[in-house]
């Protein structure tokens, strides 16, 4: 199968925007979803270059253990006031709070 860079951006963007409030979801479990499962570097990428047009919820896609994405403080300001708690160590509690199509 060869990477169609746009329908993977169609297809991350489609599955982002469908994450409920107050929950999460990891960039490889997005990538998985896509059909690309070696990807999660990819939809880190796609969601930092998300058109703010469309409207993503991007705060919502963490990685596998819960971090979010150092230097962009209102990541976690917004999961909170969704109702996304932080663990002590200020990763989203994942068994708690991701969302499973």
């Amino acid at each position: 199968m060869t990477f169609d860079h746009d329908a993977f951006l169609a297809e991350v963007y489609d599955i982002v925007r469908q994450i409920p409030a107050g929950r999460v979801m990891s960039y490889g479990r997005v990538a998985e979803l896509a059909g690309w499962p070696n990807h999660s570097r990819a939809v880190g990428r796609a969601m930092k270059e998300a058109p703010l047009e469309l409207g993503l919820p991007c705060h919502r896609v963490v990685n596998s253990v819960g971090r979010t994405v150092p230097g962009w403080h209102e990541q976690a300001i917004l999961l909170m006031s969704e109702g996304v708690r932080l663990k002590g160590n200020g990763c989203v509690d994942m068994q708690r709070f991701t969302w499973e199509p």
